[in-house]
C-alpha cells in the first residue's frame, strides 16, 4: 500500500485509466498503422498476436517488432514519425473499449465515482480518441503523455489528473496494463490496481505490487468500499 494511505480513513471518490490495454483495446488500429510501413517496404503484415504484447510500450515498441529498431537507431526517428502519422490518419477504426468497460463507467458514474484518463498517449492522439469512443466529455480529467511534460512510471501526471479532478490522490485509484502504471500510482500515493486482460508486455502483473488484480473491468466495482 502507498505510504500515506489509510484504506480506512479515504474512500475512493477517483478512478483513473491507463488507455492502451487498460481502457480501450487499441491494438488493432496501432498494427494497422505499422503494417501499413511494412506493406510499403514490400514486407508481409505481422499479426495481431506478435503486436499485442507491446502494444503499451508505443511507437517504441511498435517499431522494435515491426523492424528490429531501438530509438538508439539512427533511423528510428524517421519510422517514428511515419507511424505516428500512419496512426493519426487511423485512430479509431477498430478500436474498442474492453468488454465490460462501458458498464464500469456506467456504474462509477452512478455512485458518483469521478473517472478519467492518464495515458503516455499523446494529447494530440488521446483526446480525439476519447471523442470518438464517445468519452471526452465525461471524463473528470484526461491527462496525455505531453500534458505536464511528464510520462509515467513519474507521478506527475497522476497528481495533475487529482487536481484536475479536485480529488486527493490518497482517495483514488489508478488501473493500468504496465509495470510503469503501477509505479506511478504507488509514487503518487494512489491504491492501484493491474487488469490481467491488457496487453502486460510479457510481464505478469502479479509481481508489480499492485493493491488488486483484476481479470475484468467490472471486477474493480468490489475494491472501491
Amino acid at each position: 500500500m502507498p505510504a500515506g494511505r489509510d484504506p480506512d480513513t479515504a474512500p475512493t471518490r477517483a478512478v483513473f485509466f491507463d488507455l492502451d490495454g487498460t481502457l480501450a483495446d487499441t491494438a488493432p488500429d496501432l498494427t494497422f498503422a505499422l503494417n501499413l510501413m511494412r506493406r510499403a517496404r514490400g514486407l508481409p503484415d505481422i499479426p495481431l498476436s506478435v503486436t499485442r504484447p507491446v502494444t503499451s510500450t508505443g511507437a517504441r515498441g511498435m517499431i522494435g517488432v515491426g523492424f528490429d529498431l531501438g530509438p538508439d537507431n539512427p533511423g528510428f526517428a524517421a519510422l517514428r514519425e511515419e507511424f505516428l502519422a500512419n496512426y493519426e490518419r487511423n485512430l479509431c477504426h477498430d478500436t474498442r473499449l474492453f468488454p465490460g468497460m462501458a458498464e464500469l463507467i456506467a456504474a462509477l458514474e452512478a455512485r458518483a465515482v469521478a473517472w478519467g484518463v492518464v495515458t503516455n498517449k499523446a494529447e494530440r492522439f488521446t483526446f480525439p480518441l476519447l471523442e470518438r469512443l464517445g468519452l471526452r466529455h465525461r471524463a473528470a480529467a484526461i491527462i496525455g503523455g505531453d500534458t505536464t511534460g511528464k510520462s509515467k512510471p513519474h507521478p506527475d501526471p497522476l497528481l495533475a489528473a487529482s487536481r484536475a479532478a479536485g480529488i486527493a490522490p490518497q482517495e483514488c485509484i489508478y488501473v493500468g496494463d504496465d509495470e510503469r502504471d503501477i509505479v506511478a500510482g504507488r509514487a503518487a500515493q494512489m491504491r492501484t490496481v493491474a487488469v490481467a486482460y491488457g496487453y502486460l508486455n510479457g510481464s505478469d502483473p502479479r509481481q508489480w505490487g499492485a493493491d488488486a488484480v483484476i481479470g475484468a473491468p467490472g471486477e474493480l466495482l468490489a475494491l472501491l468500499a
